[in-house]
């Protein structure tokens, strides 16, 4: 039997199991209901799929196994084009029933006149698509990619034919399908009905374009400011970060992990800690405000409420996101080049400037991008440092639910910040578009990194280190304020603020009780995260490998898609998600489902825009030897390509994880009373004023996350290009003088 075979086979199997196993309604008993095995055979009525057509004259249902029937003639046929053709068929008419099955389900129920009577009974006259639908779904995709790849689409193989078909079809339901709903509502009355008057009335407004600052006005419009605070902030990180990255390999700076680890503490705070440590710090009643009164007479002012305090605070944030980009690209840098530009008497500056830092380029543009993206879509600090001037993000979120109930509104403002970065976007492809970045090749490539010139390593040292001081104080009072009994007001030493949220007791049978207010939204925080991270880099890297190594139709737009979830706030994401899927067909609101979901099509472009400027550097030829020496695609990634992406596996690893945890625009719509993430939870605990105990729950979620690090570093590894772990301080060759001989 072939491997295609072997594929095929299974996927009618599965397919099969499907339909006579698992529920194709969301029925009583959740997603994956199995509740009907207890009382099977006994009562024959609650077996879900085909086995219950003949008790509730669901025999329509039938038709979904149809394409099945089709795969299996197909199995039998020996003409590979007769085969492939009739597998694209199956699969395509499979997808397109199930698409027309679920949009026939409308808020009350079907909208099919001949189901109505055949359906009252489930869910309320509103089913929804359960688990048997969903794995017969996927199926179907299956099918129709091992199809194309009978056919010879992407050269017959059929793994890279069926991760671009899965992650269209990811794409389509995670992305489009529920920004979609959200952008319909700025055309729709109240009412539903279409109404374009709020959309004109919104797009012209004012307080969106206006330059008036530019005339000695008082501020310009919100979409201006959040543009200059976009520009500034990304520019301010990618700096920070490329010299972070620059110290941490090109020089012999002697606390270079603990450099590491303040770069990665910003990205595992919770939300508001930063943002309330800053307050403290240079707020109005805050420690250098009146220090500074006291000793030179000042006036305490407030200029950290407003752009330049939410510029400090994303600065701080998104630092460590540029790092974690930057430094496997400063990494990838081939030492050979760089001595081979020294041999031809270049100095060390001109090697740099003109050797080192252009290969950098893909890793400069996504950090920045990256940067640029982040600040737009930040909700947490224009939050609490914004004051008066709000940014896009937050105007979404007050005209959502807010006073004003504006939902045109907020998807017109949406709309705006997405025209930003898919500018940004666009623009950086323009820059790199044409050149290419290859430094790892299947080639021997030892020797030493050169040192940076003296002058660019005393400006970077000067940049990094007063950085890191900063860094150290704010994180200094983020840990005092949990060991004292009121922050800010009486500072008396206490452990009671931990003990109220991490206690631990007996039951009276003797089992341990987990008795601390936040232990519920702890263990679902991390039940969250921990599944949400590993399928956030899988399929975030699978993405990349498809764009960088991959030549197949829409690849832009489908690399444009992918942004788009990044792009977006998370307000709106979190909004869009309530209303794509509250509803049938795909009913996921209140379960841990719709915030994995949620999760991995959030954050998964930081995964790609990492394995893109990574892969980039890696030359195709090693691609190609693999696929010469008959190894498949999924084998050549395993083996060759994996290996050598280890900075970018742990970057997206890391990103995925942490932001699981301490995302907050987006979960703050989508948890519940059962999956309370721990930042709704810390949110909860600001506003009731007991910041004392959230800024303990947030010290824990800091060290849990720093030993998960760890863990994920340990697990993955280092990436070995056999070059020596030292910088060369070597000067430029001197002339060879040549001996005469007599």
């Amino acid at each position: 039997m072939t491997k295609s075979n072997r594929r095929l086979d299974i996927a009618l199997l599965l397919g099969l199991a499907a339909l006579i196993l698992l529920p194709w309604y969301r029925i009583e008993g959740g997603f994956f209901g199995f509740g009907w095995l207890s009382s099977f055979p006994g009562d024959p009525s609650t077996a879900p799929g085909l086995l219950e057509i003949a008790e509730h004259g669901r025999w329509w249902l039938a038709i979904a196994a149809a394409p099945l029937l089709l795969g299996g003639i197909a199995r039998l046929l020996s003409n590979p084009m007769q085969r492939g053709a009739l597998l694209a068929w199956a699969g395509g008419l499979g997808v397109v029933f199930l698409a027309l099955q679920g949009l026939a389900i409308t808020f009350s129920g079907w909208s099919w006149t001949i189901s109505e009577t055949s359906f009252s009974t489930l869910a309320g006259g509103q089913p929804s698509m359960g688990a048997g639908a969903v794995l017969t779904g996927i199926v179907f995709v299956l099918l129709f990619s091992f199809g194309l790849a009978e056919r010879g689409v992407m050269k017959g193989d059929a793994f890279v034919v069926g991760a671009i078909a899965m992650l269209i079809v990811l794409v389509a339901i995670f992305v489009f399908y529920p920004v979609g709903s959200m952008f319909v509502g700025a055309f729709q009355a109240f009412d539903g009905s279409f109404n374009p008057d709020g959309f004109i009335a919104n797009v012209q407004d004012p307080s969106i374009w206006s330059l008036s600052c530019l005339a000695g006005g008082d501020r310009c419009g919100v979409a201006w400011r959040t543009l200059w605070l976009a520009i500034m902030t990304a520019s301010g990180a990618t700096l920070l970060g490329l010299c972070f990255a620059l110290v941490a390999t090109r020089t012999r700076f002697p606390f270079k992990k603990g450099l590491r680890l303040l770069t990665i503490l910003p990205i595992i705070t919770p939300p508001f800690v930063v943002g309330l440590a800053l307050t403290l710090l240079f707020g109005r009643a805050g420690i250098v405000t009146q220090t500074a009164a006291s000793l030179f007479g000042t006036e305490p002012g407030r200029w950290l409420y407003g752009l330049t305090g939410i510029w400090i605070a994303q600065v701080l944030s998104f630092t460590p996101i540029s790092f974690l980009v930057l430094i496997g690209v400063v990494e990838g840098v081939s030492p050979s080049m760089e001595e081979a530009s020294q041999t031809l008497r270049a100095d060390r500056w001109r090697t740099f400037w003109r050797v080192s830092l252009p290969l950098m380029k893909p890793g400069i543009a996504n950090a920045f991008l990256i940067g640029f993206i982040e600040s737009m879509a930040d909700f947490g600090n224009p939050m609490v440092l914004g004051g008066s001037h709000g940014v896009l993000s937050t105007e979404i979120f007050f005209a959502v639910v807010g006073s004003q109930n504006d939902p045109s509104r907020a998807a017109v403002l949406a709309m705006i910040l997405l025209l930003f970065t898919m500018s940004a976007f666009i623009a950086q492809r323009f820059w790199l578009a044409g050149k290419s970045f290859a430094t790892v090749t299947g080639k021997g490539d030892s020797g030493a990194h050169i040192a940076l010139p003296r002058g660019l390593s005393i400006a970077v040292h000067a940049i990094v280190v007063p950085w890191m001081i900063f860094t150290v104080i704010v994180y200094a009072m983020i840990l005092f304020g949990g060991f004292v009994r009121s922050w800010g007001l009486d500072n008396t030493l206490t452990v009671a603020h931990y003990v109220k949220a991490f206690s631990i007791g007996w039951r009276d049978d003797g089992g341990l009780a987990w008795t601390g207010v936040a232990w519920n939204s702890f263990w679902t925080t991390m039940e969250i995260a921990l599944i949400s991270a590993p399928l956030t880099a899988a399929v975030g890297l699978l993405t990349a490998y498809l764009i960088v190594r991959q030549t197949f139709v829409g690849r832009n737009l489908f690399e444009f898609a992918l942004m788009m979830s990044f792009a977006i706030p998370g307000t709106v994401i979190g909004i869009s998600y309530i209303m794509a899927f509250n509803l049938p067909p795909l009913e996921m609101t209140g379960t841990a489902l719709i915030l994995v979901a949620c999760f991995v099509f959030r954050n998964m472009p930081v995964g790609v825009r990492g394995g893109v400027a990574a892969m980039s550097q890696l030359d195709k030829s090693l691609d190609e030897a693999s696929l010469t020496l008959r190894a498949n695609s999924l084998r050549t990634i395993r083996k060759v390509i994996l290996p050598l992406l280890r900075p970018a596996i742990t970057a997206a690893l890391v990103y995925s994880f942490v932001r699981a945890i301490t995302s907050i625009s987006a979960v703050i719509f989508l948890v519940s009373a059962q999956y309370n993430m721990s930042t709704a939870y810390i949110v909860g605990l600001v506003e009731n004023g007991e910041y004392g105990i959230a800024i303990a729950y947030s010290s824990a979620l800091i060290v849990v996350m720093i030993a998960v690090i760890a863990g994920f570093q340990l697990l993955v590894g280092e990436r070995r290009l056999r070059r020596e772990n030292r910088v060369s301080v070597a000067t430029p060759a001197a002339p060879i003088r040549q001996e005469k001989t007599a």
